[in-house]
């Protein structure tokens, strides 16, 4: 492929195209029909004739637009003996994906796929699985490999799996998978495969590593791009809501009573949170699980497992925990952290609104992260709707009406005669009314608190406390943070970051000394347990800052009290640090409204 030749854009497919059209296998096409598909994406109606003929194909396209099912049906549509069992027993095709997640993701949709094949088999291979699954699924055989590059180099150094006779290959994120550190995996695995192999590479983006794999390994590619007006599927609603932190988990119960929906991610910045806010919604009553990176895989499969069945409504995750996850009942995605970086916002939303099916974003927004909101508005060339909290009233009407539909729905039951009789014998003994036997009853199943409480009026609510002037009081104490010279950090970025995850203003920062691979920060020294949590797992860039008070140099510690000016001890009267931290040479200090930001 020249790097100046056309790629060939495919906006929209065809009108009127169908899978009919493509010259597929007639039981690949019963597949596709059975699982609803009737009309090709633009990313199918592109690729899919290129590769039943035989070539080579680049596809740039952005997560969610169908790829998997792309590369999947040519492939089953081209295997030899598939239908009777009388092809090889190596393998025919490996397509090799960046994580388990997607290796599991694209597995199933070759099994969805091939379901009137039934000679066909599919297995994933991925790290974090045992070898013996494995092992006896490659000694049984199987047409369809689907694994991580890690693993497949393990079986291959093991003699396990055999690619001699390899006729498809398939890169899925090439980007991804490049960026994972995976280039001379992927690199060893291409030199092991026949010459005369079918390659197709699929990627979000094209960086100049990949078009060199591409002109290195492909044999004169299409190349295919499927362009959007905007970085995040346009069939995904989009709106925020502006809140402040202390009252998300109220706002998030609040959208989760008067929102119908059928399952959703809720996504948090750290795995400590997955775990506190999936403990606080269940206590409300949803249906909620954590996932995190610290989970067993086994455990994080039964969990994805769980969702895809329906015994579970909502998953709380981090950004890792939930790469590579595609489960049709995800139709509703919350940003309940607001992400600070734009590609984290579109990854976290494309969990949603796949393959052409709708889907809802919502994200929440502190005042002081309105900034954010703009920056992923600017990424995405995409405006959010800002929508209000839910009112009480919106919450006890649904609570009514659920309530309500109980009621519906146990009228049909087989048991309603027997606790008919029991109901009108209590009634004709106690001479009490039916209905009050009902509300009765009910209580017994809902407590006192089955209705919202109505928000205080306005000048109910108890003022806000104001901050005394910090500084002239002599109120500050310093903190370390994990972030200096070497990561990069200006005072602008330090003012920001703190100031919009604790809730600050500029008037709560005094003099910030930035080190080589550390800095000091004057805060308030009343800062509140909560605020402080909120900090911990900042980041500025890539970089948490661990926030956590500074006790001075060693040497220092048990020094004299902060004076007057809150100037730490060990300073002498110049405000020159002593011994203690001379060493280090010069800092660099910015007084406070000095970070621009």
């Amino acid at each position: 492929m020249s790097t100046d030749d056309p790629a060939s854009p495919s906006p929209d497919a065809p009108d009127g195209l169908t899978f009919d059209g493509l010259d597929i296998d007639s039981r690949v096409r019963a597949a596709v029909s059975d699982v609803g598909y009737e009309t090709p994406s633009p990313i199918q109606a592109a690729t899919i004739p290129p590769l039943m003929a035989g070539r080579d194909v680049v596809g740039l396209a952005q997560t969610g637009t169908g790829k998997t099912a792309a590369f999947a049906i040519p492939i089953l549509s081209r295997l030899e003996g598939a239908g009777d069992g009388s092809g090889p027993r190596k393998p025919q095709a490996l397509v090799l994906a960046p994580t388990r997640e997607l290796a599991l993701q694209v597995a199933e949709a070759f099994g969805r796929y091939s379901a009137h094949m039934p000679e066909v088999r599919v297995l994933p291979i991925y790290g974090g699985q045992s070898y013996g699954v494995q092992l006896a699924g490659l000694r049984r055989g199987a047409q369809v490999i689907v694994g991580t590059p890690g693993r497949v180099i393990d079986h291959l150094d093991r003699g396990t799996l055999d690619i001699s006779e390899l006729r498809f290959l398939v890169l899925d994120e090439a980007d991804e998978m490049l960026t994972m550190g995976f280039a001379e995996d992927v690199e060893r695995i291409l030199a092991e495969t026949p010459d005369d192999k079918q390659v197709a590479l699929f990627s979000a983006t094209m960086p100049s590593a990949i078009r060199r794999l591409a002109q290195r390994y492909l044999n004169d590619p299409q190349e295919i791009t499927v362009k959007s007006k905007t970085a995040t599927a346009q069939n995904i609603t989009q709106r925020y809501l502006q809140v402040s932190h202390q009252r998300k988990l109220d706002a998030l119960t609040r959208f989760l009573e008067v929102e119908t929906f059928d399952a959703m991610i809720v996504f948090v910045r750290t795995k400590q949170a997955t775990e506190e806010l999936a403990e606080k919604l269940r206590s409300r009553g949803f249906s909620a699980v954590a996932i995190n990176g610290d989970m067993a895989q086994a455990q994080r499969e039964r969990t994805i497992n769980q969702l895809k069945s329906g015994g579970i409504d909502i998953l709380v995750a981090t950004d890792v925990a939930a790469r590579g996850l595609d489960v049709d009942r995800i139709s509703h995605v919350v940003n309940y952290d607001i992400p600070h970086d734009t590609e984290s916002y579109v990854h976290r939303i494309g969990r949603t609104g796949r393959a052409g099916r709708a889907g809802n974003a919502l994200l929440f927004v502190s005042p002081r992260e309105r900034h954010l909101l703009r920056s992923i508005e600017r990424a995405t060339r995409s405006t959010l709707t800002e929508i209000g909290l839910p009112s009480v009233e919106d919450v006890n009407a649904q609570r009514v009406a659920r309530f309500a539909d109980s009621i519906t729905e146990n009228l049909s039951s087989d048991n309603l005669d027997m606790f008919r009789q029991l109901i009108e014998n209590y009634a004709r003994d106690n001479d009490v009314a039916m209905a009050d036997i009902a509300a009765a009853l009910a209580l017994e199943t809902r407590d006192g608190g089955f209705l919202m409480a109505p928000d205080p009026p306005e000048g109910d609510r108890p003022p806000r406390r104001e901050r005394a002037p910090r500084r002239a009081g002599g109120s500050f104490a310093t903190y370390r943070i994990a972030v200096g010279r070497k990561h990069k950090v200006s005072p602008g970025a330090i003012v920001g970051a703190i100031a919009n995850e604790g809730g600050l203003t500029r008037g709560d920062f005094g003099n910030i000394s930035i080190r080589d691979d550390f800095s000091l920060v004057e805060l308030p020294d009343d800062l509140d347990n909560e605020t402080l949590s909120a900090l911990r797992d900042t980041r500025i860039g890539r970089n948490p800052i661990d926030i956590r008070r500074d006790l001075g140099a060693p040497r220092a510690r048990g020094g004299a009290k902060r004076g007057g000016q809150g100037h730490r001890g060990g300073r002498d009267g110049g405000g020159k640090r002593g011994d203690g931290w001379g060493k280090r040479g010069n800092p660099r200090v910015a007084g406070r409204g000095r970070g621009n930001h």
